[in-house]
């Protein structure tokens, strides 16, 4: 599966197609199983159950649930920019605490109100598998490697520059381009994230701009960032992200891709990240 869904100009994270397929395969299947159950919608006690309801309410637990546990993991970060906390566009999530939440509440709603067993547990169920499948394909694809030693990249001289030069330390390379809002707003999350992590390689791959371009916005706005190289032609991006920026590829030591996000990171999120990333290369 892609990282990111381009729908004409517009281009998604394919973490969220996942979850609007999986609340689509839930709801369906609450309304086909429903059907075929001798007792519809109703529950035990013969009261009318809206089934759908039970799900959007599950639907609604799980991602406040998974967006809390995700701040609390992550306090010290958003104890810094409070009114990070709503902006979820960064991806920040404890997924399956969320996942837990959402079966709790629907366990109990089902206990609580006598609903019907089959359209709730089988909408539960094959909602929970897509979502565990979709997120199992999201995982980057072996050809990330092979695409990343291929490319023709430049120093800001316009010297010829291979991402090979950065083995050997976990490394994080993020696309980027001075035109790109989300860009620029996650910009400081990573030029302080190289300053703390001097065992991180950080590379600043900059999509489609001329050097001079390039120059002048790190004069203006990011004086101290390191290893900042360019693809003039915007092959990365075409190749790894569907065009979709910002994109943010992590490494291990040995090069090998594992974990690629599509969207805006916070510092909250780079840091769950970078902790992934460090235990990948504790285990190598």
């Amino acid at each position: 599966m892609p990282p990111a869904i381009r729908l004409g100009p517009l281009v998604f994270p394919a973490e969220l197609a996942v979850l609007v397929a999986a609340v689509a395969v839930g709801l369906l299947a609450a309304r086909l199983l429903g059907r075929r159950d001798g007792n519809g919608a109703r529950g035990e006690d013969g009261r009318r159950v809206d089934v759908s309801g039970v799900l959007w309410g599950a639907l609604i637990a799980g991602l406040v649930a998974a967006r809390l546990g995700f701040v609390w993991q992550f306090r010290e970060q958003f104890a810094q920019a409070p009114m990070a906390i709503l902006d979820v566009r960064d991806g920040g999530w404890a997924g399956m605490l969320g996942l837990s939440v959402a079966w709790a509440y629907a366990v109990a709603t089902l206990l609580r109100r006598a609903a019907p067993r089959l359209p709730l547990l089988g909408a539960l169920v094959l909602a929970t598998a897509t979502w565990l499948a979709g997120s199992r394909l999201l995982a980057p694809s072996d050809k990330s490697p092979t695409v990343l030693t291929q490319l023709q990249l430049q120093d800001m001289d316009g010297g010829p520059l291979a991402l090979s030069a950065f083995q050997g330390k976990p490394t994080v390379i993020n696309l980027w381009a001075s035109w790109c809002p989300p860009c620029r707003r996650e910009m400081p999350a990573f030029q302080a994230a190289q300053a703390a992590h001097p065992d991180v390689n950080f590379v600043f791959l900059n999509q489609g701009e001329t050097a001079p371009e390039v120059a002048q916005y790190l004069l203006e706005h990011a004086p101290a960032l390191r290893n900042v190289l360019r693809d003039p032609a915007s092959d990365a991006s075409r190749q790894l992200s569907n065009h979709g920026l910002p994109a943010t590829l992590f490494l291990d030591a040995n090069g090998r891709v594992v974990d690629l996000r599509v969207g805006e990171l916070s510092a909250a999120t780079l840091a769950q990240r970078l902790e992934t990333l460090q235990e990948e290369g504790g285990q190598d």
